[in-house]
């Protein structure tokens, strides 16, 4: 799949031919649903639970004795209703941890990037260099190169601090490096855009 190359600018940068194994494979919804589902279970963290009445330390002693006490009949002080006593039905401790192949995390992966391939929806850039690093600048660019009402961009190893520092207050434009690609945050955004380094590194990822 060969695809034009563009430079912030808007200019013509030549040409890229895109790897079939990694941006020409099939995309199918049930391999994308299980990999965003994995990684938003992923994200949570552990569900704390409370402390019941078997697990409160406090005296097994019988509170007081069973007649003649003109009070309720109480086993002891761990019981809900006294301070200090075990919580009745609280939250248990619930562990979010599931399990997903790595192939099938590699295999969402490339399905995303086709699929952005396969809709118009990938734009390839030379790089991210910026002569100033201004915010208003970098707004006017992109709003020429029309990528939409979101975008991710993915560089190489490292992100040009110019431009992460420019695009930090666009709410529509997300940064990450080739390493962090996701598929969640690949299908989140309208418009995938890769620089050449990054689809080095992606598709090195895949054939290494």
């Amino acid at each position: 799949m060969k695809v034009k190359v563009q430079t912030l600018d808007a200019k013509a940068s030549g040409d890229i031919e895109l790897n079939d194994e990694v941006f020409g494979v099939e995309p199918r919804a049930d391999i994308l649903h299980r990999v965003v589902t994995w990684q938003l279970e992923k994200r949570r963290g552990t569900a704390r639970g409370a402390r019941e009445r078997s697990d409160v330390a406090r005296t097994g002693k019988k509170y007081g004795k069973q007649k003649g006490g003109g009070t309720a009949r109480h086993g002891d002080r761990r019981a809900p209703i006294f301070i200090g006593g075990g919580k009745a039905h609280g939250p248990r401790v619930r562990d979010f941890d599931p399990s997903l192949n790595k192939k099938v995390r590699a295999l969402g992966l490339r399905m995303a990037l086709s699929a952005k391939a396969r809709d118009g929806q990938l734009v390839v850039m030379e790089n991210l260099d910026l002569s100033e690093a201004k915010t208003k600048t970098l707004k006017e660019r992109l709003g020429k190169l029309g990528f939409g009402k979101t975008a991710l961009i993915i560089d190489g190893d490292a992100l040009p601090v110019g431009f992460a520092l420019a695009s930090s207050n666009l709410r529509e434009v997300n940064l990450l490096p080739a390493v962090g690609a996701n598929v969640y945050d690949i299908l989140k955004h309208e418009t995938l855009v890769l620089t050449r380094a990054a689809v080095e590194k992606l598709e090195a990822r895949f054939n290494g």
